[in-house]
């Protein structure tokens, strides 16, 4: 439902048609899927693929074309919609918020018609999975814009976060939690590298075995959205602070009692590897930029005893002074100590010395798994027999 396929007609040269004109002035463009067949290496240059992650927070949107390797990244969108907003309360997604939210959607719209987008994979989230009206506000984005978003579930989700980052993974480990903090869950997934059987370096292909690995995962209803609206955001005091770790810590303690992890990490090589924006921000204040720059975020390394003195010293800055920090802003500001309190949890729960940071994530996995099935990224010699599309095994929570 999520992944959409074209049934226009051709234009010359094997080239999709451009998609139709708005039918009145102001009226908002439509995505027009188009029917394209995937070129491989040696025709002309490859048909684009579009991956939207439609969150509680944010609307993000990648286009991209297959390299051998893996792939260019033709048009990129981001914007903070927070369409998330008061639905732990009401149990509604909110006309403001929708609103936000289809303004950010025409723009998606307009540019996968545009680049004739051959195929793509448009996915919502945690809001759209817990809000009553969820399904009819689907329909209204598809009756509206002509794009079909797939409502991911917490273990599709789990999964494209692994494909989508797992090249980062430390290959001497033993362990690795991949976490993504999202705005109103938050989705994590253990890795037994032992089983692991490829590189992950070599192709994005290759990256999707990634599954193998999962030994556990689990969804907790704690995200920076949800836990700001509960706990305040704004101005947060050390004690509201500690009553965020302390609620995300009794939703981690049961998935602890099942698998024991704890024990694991004092005998092995462990580190966790973060997709969220939590951390990536903390990258870039430790890093000291006066500008995000994801060249430089994606894939460091942080201490996670840097990684506490940032928080804990963004904790003791006012609301005001987290604004003017370059790398938070005023569209974070409110939620940003929400989403530290997540990762103390985590590292109180799990602990360990080091914490891989990922500028990539559900997109990269949707991006990877498409242009897979059609026979790309594969490795010199592979076939790729060995992926499994996302949902197919069952995974243990």
């Amino acid at each position: 439902m999520g992944e959409t396929r074209g049934h226009g007609a051709k234009a010359a040269r094997g080239r999709p048609a451009a998609a139709p004109s708005a039918k009145a002035a102001g009226e908002p463009p439509r995505y027009a899927p188009q029917r394209v067949v995937a070129r491989r290496a040696g025709g002309d240059r490859p048909a684009l693929y579009a991956a939207l992650d439609l969150g509680t927070n944010n609307c993000r949107l990648l286009i991209a074309r297959p390299t051998r390797r893996g792939f260019h990244v033709v048009d990129a969108f981001s914007r903070i919609i927070r369409l998330g907003e008061g639905v732990m309360t009401t149990g509604m997604l909110s006309e403001a918020a929708m609103a936000r939210t289809m303004e950010a959607l025409k723009v998606c719209a307009a540019k996968i018609a545009r680049h004739r987008v051959s195929r793509s994979k448009l996915v919502a989230t945690e809001a759209c999975r817990i809000a009553s009206n969820g399904p009819e506000f689907i329909a209204r984005v598809r009756n509206e814009l002509g794009l079909e978003l797939d409502v991911l579930t917490c273990e599709e989700e789990a999964k494209l976060a692994v494909s989508g980052c797992a090249s980062l993974i430390d290959p001497r480990a033993d362990l690795a939690l991949v976490f993504d903090i999202g705005g109103g869950s938050s989705e994590l997934i253990w890795l037994d590298l032992a089983r692991r059987t490829g590189h992950w370096q070599r192709s994005l292909a290759e990256r999707l075995d990634a599954h193998a690995c999962i030994t556990a995962w689990t969804s907790v209803p704690a995200g920076v959205v949800t836990l700001a609206e509960r706990h305040g955001g704004r101005h947060v005091s050390e004690a509201s602070f500690e009553a965020m770790i302390a609620e995300v810590s009794s939703y981690l303690a049961p998935f602890e009692e099942r698998h024991r992890f704890r024990e694991r990490l004092a005998r092995g090589n462990a580190h966790l590897l973060g997709t969220s924006g939590t951390v990536t921000t903390l990258a870039g204040i430790l890093l000291g930029l006066e500008r995000y720059d994801r060249r430089r975020v994606d894939g460091c390394w942080l201490a996670v005893g840097d990684v506490r003195r940032i928080s804990y010293g963004l904790l003791r800055r006012s609301y005001e002074e987290r604004v003017a920090e370059p790398c938070i802003g005023k569209e974070r500001a409110d939620l940003v100590l929400a989403g530290c309190a997540i990762l103390e949890a985590l590292l109180r729960m799990w602990p360990v010395r080091r914490l891989r940071v990922a500028d990539r994530g559900l997109r990269e996995g949707m991006l990877a798994t498409l242009m897979a099935e059609d026979g790309h990224l594969l490795a010199s010699g592979g076939n790729g027999s060995s992926l499994r599309p996302c949902g197919q095994r069952s995974l243990r929570r």
